[in-house]
């Protein structure tokens, strides 16, 4: 696939899809492939495009590293395996994750852990299911271009891209969507078939949670920031503005402040709500999400999530600062 594809913003849709299948039937034949299955768009529709090539050739891995926002599990789970004829296989590695990235606060070392992480399981489980020759991922452009790739300079590593370590036991890595923008990729899941529920999905970072809470990952954290997110996205897509904002989240920060619960002094945890509008999520403006939405995301968030006492918003556009904070 040739670099025409990325300055050519008039893609046609329908050739790309039939000129991926085509290739990926050339490129693997009668081999077997594993997929990076994340649930989000990008690795969504980049086995929905290899399962059309070579169909049961093809076996998804979820793994749920613990980072997860909540309930992405058993969504997961429910529309690839109820709503498609895929083999995919479901693992539990929130212990293993955890203890990988202990102690660990620097974002770009949880990144390449978290990376190499993956590809190990991926590896190990290809070693349970017999050869598996290939491993296909999600990546798409931006990924390339933040990741330092493609003569650009790094911004930060993305698990498939600048995580992945050097010693790789596949013949070869398949990313029919390393060309395209997170719109075309839409656009090419909706072409699939897939449901508005996944083609329409909040973009998710690959090691998740992990490069949204701030500082030290406990399970403790993850769970305060699981809690506070989906009390964002479930009022920003109750209020219905959902459509209008292009990507949504919540951030556990490293501040804790002093705060006033029940008349009681409280020294709490901080939590950074994030919204931004963008067409192709190379760059980014901050969304202007109505105030009384935000007043009630923030009561809501202090009251019902235990050890958060502030909520503040993100007025940052992409550049300077990038969409996720680490």
């Amino acid at each position: 696939m040739s670099n025409s594809i990325r300055s050519d913003r008039s893609l046609n849709i329908k050739e790309f899809v039939s000129t991926s299948i085509a290739s990926i039937k050339e490129t693997v034949g009668e081999k077997k492939v594993l997929c990076a299955m994340s649930g989000g768009v990008d690795s969504a529709v980049a086995a929905l495009l290899v399962h059309k090539a070579i169909g049961k050739n093809l076996t998804c891995v979820f793994v749920d590293h613990g980072f997860m926002r909540k309930s992405e599990r058993a969504t997961v789970e429910q529309v690839f395996k109820s709503e498609f004829d895929m083999n995919l296989i479901s693992l539990d590695r929130e212990e293993r994750f955890l203890q990988k990235v202990r102690g660990v606060t620097d974002p770009e070392k949880k990144r390449k852990i978290i990376g190499e992480e993956f590809i190990r399981v991926f590896e190990e489980e290809s070693a349970k299911l017999g050869k598996m020759d290939f491993l296909c991922q999600g990546t798409i452009y931006p990924d390339i271009i933040e990741s330092g790739s493609d003569g650009t300079a790094l911004v930060k590593s993305h698990h498939n891209v600048g995580g992945l370590p050097e010693n790789v036991d596949f013949e070869g890595i398949i990313e029919p969507l390393k060309e395209l923008y997170k719109d075309e990729v839409r656009k090419v899941g909706a072409e699939l078939g897939l449901p508005d529920e996944i083609v329409q999905r909040q973009p998710f970072p690959g090691p998740g949670l992990a490069v949204r809470v701030i500082g030290e990952l406990t399970k403790e954290r993850l769970d305060t920031l699981r809690a506070a997110d989906a009390i964002f996205r479930e009022a920003v897509e109750a209020a219905g503005v959902d459509k209008n904002v292009n990507q949504y989240f919540a951030v556990l920060t490293s501040n804790s402040s002093v705060g006033v619960t029940g008349g009681e002094r409280t020294y709490g945890a901080t939590i950074a709500l994030r919204a931004v509008v963008t067409t192709d999520f190379v760059s980014a403006q901050w969304a202007r999400l109505p105030y009384e939405l935000l007043d009630d995301v923030s009561r809501r968030i202090t009251n019902e999530v235990t050890g958060v006492n502030r909520v503040v918003y993100d007025v940052t556009s992409k550049p300077p600062g990038t969409i996720e904070w680490e």
